[in-house]
């Protein structure tokens, strides 16, 4: 990847910026976009590690469409995946990178849109004991879908909000408007949740972050300890993620634009992100 990046830094053959205001100008981007997109997939399908497990065949057309057809609306990109399957670092990495670029990115995490449940925890001493009373902390009972619908709707038309915070102290409490997200061009949304019920039909590109089991359950329990989480109490959490994920988050998967190694190199994953934004700024007026 870092040869394609350096090869379109280097390049002498410049193109004229169309006029992104017309539809023939976007027309020329979709076209543009479609064509390097093209150009990853088939350098990652020579990867040792491939980052693209598998692309929605209409992806492309589709997303093409939205491109011309509203323009304005900022993009939302929904990553979902099991528990540990590397789908908060994988995003993270991704909006560093932007960072980096000074590339228009923002990025929500939908961990904090679960319930306050300050008051169930106080009730049955933790949230251990919550759980193992029944509380089903993965299912979409549990989220603030209904404010989640109306932040993305909000961002998609350019609306800056403030987020609720999710505190992940074991007090359950969830801190209103308390994270600022700005709604720039491209906004990244990750959790669990995002493909629950109609939230799904809110984003144009929806991405699926797969695992390897035992990847996935080395670096659940790695993160347990690193929480200080005895390794029953882990072992009995992954009992508990494994039920959950069958139930709700893996059925999404068949809903997936793209579906994602989550076990690629995280500086592959920058290495794309640098590629289009080397392709996307070649343009001169």
């Amino acid at each position: 990847m870092q040869v394609l990046i350096e090869k379109e830094q280097n390049s002498t053959d410049k193109i004229i910026k169309p006029d992104f205001s017309t539809k023939t100008g976007r027309e020329f981007l979709a076209f543009y976009l479609q064509t390097k997109f093209k150009q990853i997939l088939a350098h990652d399908r020579k990867s040792e590690n491939p980052i693209f497990l598998d692309v929605n065949p209409n992806f492309i057309s589709k997303f093409s469409r939205r491109i011309i057809e509203n323009p304005t609306k900022k993009i939302l990109i929904g990553v979902t995946g099991e528990s540990a399957s590397g789908k908060t670092t994988i995003c993270k990495t991704i909006k560093e990178t932007s960072i980096k670029l000074d590339f228009p990115l923002e990025y929500l995490s939908i961990d904090n849109y679960f319930n306050d449940i300050s008051e169930l925890i106080k009730k049955y001493g933790s949230f251990d004991n919550l759980r193992d009373n029944g509380y089903d902390v993965d299912s979409p009972q549990s989220f603030q879908l209904e404010l989640l619908k109306e932040h993305l709707t909000k961002l998609a038309a350019g609306e800056d909000i403030m987020a609720p915070q999710y505190l992940i102290n074991g007090t359950g409490i969830s801190v209103k408007n308390a994270i600022p997200i700005k709604a720039k061009k491209m906004i990244v949304v990750e959790g669990m949740a995002a493909m629950y019920g109609d939230i799904k039909d809110l984003f144009d590109v929806k991405v699926y972050i797969d695992i390897d089991r035992k990847i996935q359950k080395k670096w659940f329990m790695a993160r347990a300890a690193k929480r200080n989480q005895d390794e029953e109490n882990a072992l009995k959490h992954w009992g508990y993620v494994k039920v959950a994920a069958e139930k709700y988050i893996i059925p999404s998967k068949s809903d997936a634009d793209i579906i994602i190694n989550g076990a690629a190199s995280l500086d592959y994953f920058s290495q794309i992100i640098e590629f289009m934004h080397a392709s996307t700024n070649c343009f001169v007026s």
